[in-house]
């Protein structure tokens, strides 16, 4: 089950929000995971990515993972249904708005690429180093490519 929480005053399109989310996770067979979405003001992010990032900035996107020892490509392997749970999410659309004319997207376009960015986060994907930066690319790509297709 998704769940989205909105914290924020900025309109944003929840229910496209939620409809891509569940496309991502039927396409990667996570259908019945639950995914927690929050979209937070630049207030509330900052102080997440303080307390759990140790940087004092707001950011567009965090990601907690309920499988933090998930590597890249691998499935999730769960002993319950209580496991079944991908993590949460938390994207401001604040800072998301604010920070528009650095990628040249459009707000809608931009929040469907933070969503798809979480969800492989929560995957295990990550951008560290060049590697593993190419491989996320990919899996984005494809994520994005199916949404773009529906």
């Amino acid at each position: 089950m998704i769940t989205l929480i909105d914290n924020q005053k900025m309109p944003v399109n929840k229910e496209q929000l939620k409809k891509d989310a569940q496309r991502i996770l039927e396409y990667l067979e996570y259908s019945d995971f639950d995914l927690g979405i929050m979209l937070a003001d630049n207030a509330t992010i900052h102080e997440y990515n303080k307390k759990h990032r140790y940087k004092d900035k707001p950011t567009d996107i965090l990601s907690f993972s309920f499988h933090d020892k998930l590597k890249a490509g691998e499935r999730i392997q769960t002993e319950s249904d209580e496991q079944k749970n991908l993590g949460d999410i938390i994207i401001s659309p604040e800072y998301v708005q604010e920070d528009l004319p650095n990628w040249g997207q459009s707000f809608d376009e931009r929040m469907r690429v933070l969503l798809v960015h979480g969800i492989c986060q929560l995957l295990g994907y990550d951008h560290i180093k060049d590697e593993d930066y190419e491989l996320m690319q990919k899996k984005e790509d494809k994520l994005l490519n199916l949404l773009q297709s529906s």
